[in-house]
């Protein structure tokens, strides 16, 4: 789903309108998309990455197994051609035989053993170890296009980690010399997807080339030019001065304003990112404190004003206040629960109730969207609270919710662009997880409960128990789902995803 939006200028943006980019035009008459990232780009191993800039990068280089459909988040055929539990514990799957890598060479099952094998071997310091090794023991080639995989453990997300975190490389690839070579495929990588690497400056530029034996359907524009701009000033007046085609993470404001323009579009579309206000109701960082009342907790559910938040803050058509403790897209994520619609005297009796008349002090941290967060402080000093916001870097907050320092944190999660509750309960709701400041030991029995089934019924029961009782006991305070905002120029069709993972690959020109 799209929106578009239209409004002034503001003068600093008209001002940004003076500069230009280098090189030639983006655009349809060198068939090259030139998009803008603010993160810096140094590694395009997905192996060895883990932020959005690389999930995108990866879309177009790499291939997997299998493929999420991103409407309806089912499972879909990749390089592999089937799969088949031969039973609990051994996944046997075939693979197509039209599958190369870029380099010209045919991809074999003993690819794709190297390739799980190393990413769970206790030395290959892969960022996919800790996903995979949680169900793999080991992969074996059964013939040239087929691999059995022996499981340690049963897990319902086998499939889907396939679909998302592993993308395949060539036997041996890390193993050319005496020591494995972790920075193997950084700079110079091979993969199977859409895209090859034409070159690569890091930090500076990724210049990306269509793959003419790409096994799935090809890409229709040739080729993607990927800058490094850290500025979003900069990226304005490149995108204004016609030097990119395409930007993202975009403040609603700067969207709004510059997508005006008739050669630039605003697009606004879904993201499973969701955020949230996790309180320490077991008391852990002060016992007996406020927080470990339950009318306190729903007293603060009541006082946030959620839908204008949306709307006004996050924006773009796609945001919405949210009442549970997941996205609503989520498998698992039952919408049917205790709701606490925004009634400010309601939270202040509850508060009364609790022996808070005049409220209390609070610690608030928060590490992300500044407005957001002094509009949920607002909010809750309208109901009598006192917050002290601390709003820091992300690594400061961790390193104090380590140290049980933190009465409570608006978080956000999302969840890899994966549609199931797993993907935030395993990491909220787990009994190792210092996020877990609810203290209920049920909870986490249900989560783990719904990690060690395939049965699909079961899981959702499973997730029914954990988001209701979350939401009865008011363990979070949910806010609101993140809009994706985009500017492109008008000559560029670029698709959104209901996953709010931008692919590239599938933009064309108008």
């Amino acid at each position: 789903m799209t929106a578009r939006y239209h409004h002034a200028l503001g003068p600093a943006v008209l001002a940004a309108g003076l500069a230009f980019g280098p090189g030639a035009a983006a655009g349809p008459d060198d068939d090259t998309l030139r998009a803008a990232m603010a993160g810096e780009i140094l590694n395009l191993d997905y192996l060895y990455t883990t932020r959005r800039e690389y999930i995108i990068l990866a879309k177009m280089t790499d291939a997997r197994l299998f493929t999420m459909n991103p409407e309806t988040q089912e499972v879909e055929p990749s390089v592999a051609l089937s799969y088949e539990f031969v039973d609990d514990m051994t996944i046997d799957v075939e693979l197509r035989d039209d599958v190369q890598f870029h380099d010209g060479t045919p991809l074999t099952a003993a690819d794709v053993a190297y390739t799980y094998n190393w990413i769970i071997d206790e030395g290959s310091e892969s960022h996919a170890q800790s996903l995979i090794s949680r169900w793999l023991d080991r992969a074996e080639v059964t013939g040239d296009h087929s691999v059995r995989f022996h499981l340690r453990a049963i897990n319902p997300l086998i499939i889907r980690d396939m679909a998302q975190r592993v993308p395949l490389r060539k036997d041996g690839t890390y193993h050319q010399g005496e020591a494995p070579d972790f920075d193997a495929m950084a700079t110079d990588l091979v993969g199977v997807g859409p895209y090859r690497v034409a070159s690569f400056t890091p930090g500076v530029e990724l210049v990306l080339e269509r793959f003419d034996d790409y096994f799935g359907t090809p890409s229709e524009i040739g080729n993607i030019v990927v800058r490094n701009i850290p500025d979003m000033g900069t990226q304005q007046a490149e995108i204004m001065a016609g030097g990119i085609n395409w930007m993202f993470n975009v403040p609603l404001d700067v969207a709004q304003n510059v997508g005006m323009r008739p050669d630039i579009d605003h697009l606004a579309g879904p993201d499973l990112r969701v955020s949230f206000i996790v309180l320490d109701a077991a008391g852990i960082v002060e016992e007996d404190g406020p927080l470990t009342d339950l009318r306190v907790r729903r007293a603060m559910n009541h006082a946030i004003n959620r839908d204008e938040i949306a709307e006004f803050l996050m924006g773009g058509g796609a945001s919405e206040g949210i009442h549970t403790a997941c996205h609503p897209v989520q498998f698992g994520c039952l919408q049917d629960v205790m709701r606490y619609e925004y009634d400010p005297e309601r939270a202040r009796d509850l508060l009364a109730e609790a022996g808070y008349p005049d409220g209390f002090d609070l610690d608030l941290w928060a590490y992300r969207e500044r407005p957001k967060a002094e509009a949920v402080m607002s909010d809750l000093e309208a109901i009598g609270i006192n917050i002290n916001l601390r709003y820091v870097q992300l690594e400061t907050l961790n390193q104090a919710r380590a140290a049980q320092e933190i009465p409570a944190y608006i978080g956000t999660w999302g969840s890899s662009g994966v549609a199931d509750t797993a993907l935030i309960a395993r990491v909220h709701f787990s009994d190792t997880s210092d996020r877990h400041l609810s203290g209920d030991a049920e909870v986490v029995e249900w989560v783990m409960n719904a990690e060690e089934t395939a049965d699909q019924d079961a899981r959702e029961e499973y997730y029914r128990n954990v988001i209701t009782r979350i939401a009865e006991e008011a363990y979070w305070v949910p806010l609101v789902s993140y809009s994706a905002n985009y500017l492109v120029t008008s000559d560029l069709e670029f698709p959104l995803d209901n996953d709010g993972v931008p692919r590239l690959q599938n933009a064309r020109w108008r």
